[in-house]
């Protein structure tokens, strides 16, 4: 299978840019977006020329706002929006796919805010989001992809001294929530497969900082410890354009 995840910042601006042609490119058999920006009809109005793909999308109750959206070209057994605790269930954040050997979970971390102003609910929700993966995974394995918002080592990001404890995705807080779920036993597929590699999939689109490669790797897919090596490939499309991030692909045999 392959999979592929987008924060498309917004999926009613991203289909005017070449969108269609990108998915078309990379072929993925399930595609998971985050940051649709945009209530359900309209999800599926802007992604109707995927007409092979069953799309389910979980809007945030604020217009505009965050949610996220997964296709898939075989239906799965069951999909699931949010994960049960009302003050994070709001903003359209988390959907869960059932297929028969594992589940897919697409996730848009909440951002800690230009001020740290959220940090504290980031903390919360890290902890509350990894116990409902485990839930999950008692039962089979879990495959986790999506924007969590944090670059995890001074790799991962361009400018790490410069933005540790000060940028909201480089705090000591977010660097922490994210040990907690390798420690808790899910994989960093990029890093299992590209342990040294320099790659990014964020951009601000400040300071021309996709031209000059200032950027930040905060989407990833974590895997089930108990299927890593199951991994084929995981790629990062650093020169697919339309959005701030770039899509990410993860090629599994189950």
């Amino acid at each position: 299978m392959r999979l592929i995840s987008w924060n498309v910042n917004g999926v009613r601006a991203v289909v005017k840019k070449d969108f269609f042609e990108a998915i078309k490119s990379m072929a993925p058999d399930v595609l998971c977006l985050q940051e649709t920006k945009a209530q359900d009809d309209e999800v599926a109005a802007a992604l109707k020329p995927l007409d092979a793909y069953k799309l389910s999308s979980n809007s945030a109750d604020q217009k505009g706002y965050s949610g996220t959206a997964i296709l898939s070209k075989r239906a799965p057994l069951n999909i699931t929006s949010d994960i049960n605790i009302e003050s994070h269930d709001l903003e359209g954040r988390v959907m869960c796919a059932e297929y028969d050997d594992f589940y897919l979970v697409n996730v848009y971390v909440p951002n800690s805010g230009q001020k740290l102003d959220r940090l504290e609910y980031r903390q919360q929700w890290d902890k509350d989001f990894l116990a409902y993966l485990k839930n999950l995974e008692k039962k089979k394995p879990v495959i986790a992809c999506g924007d969590f918002n944090v670059a995890h080592k001074p790799i991962d990001l361009k400018n790490d001294k410069a933005n540790y404890n000060k940028t909201a995705g480089y705090t000591q807080i977010e660097i922490d929530g994210m040990d907690n779920f390798i420690n808790s036993g899910f994989v960093d597929s990029f890093r299992l497969l590209h342990p040294e590699k320099i790659a990014y999939t964020y951009w601000s689109y400040r300071f021309k900082s996709r031209e000059r490669n200032t950027g930040w790797r905060i989407d990833y897919f974590l895997v089930s410890k108990s299927i890593a090596d199951k991994i084929k490939s995981v790629d990062i499309y650093s020169d697919v354009m339309g959005s701030d991030h770039c899509p990410i692909g993860l090629d599994i045999e189950l």
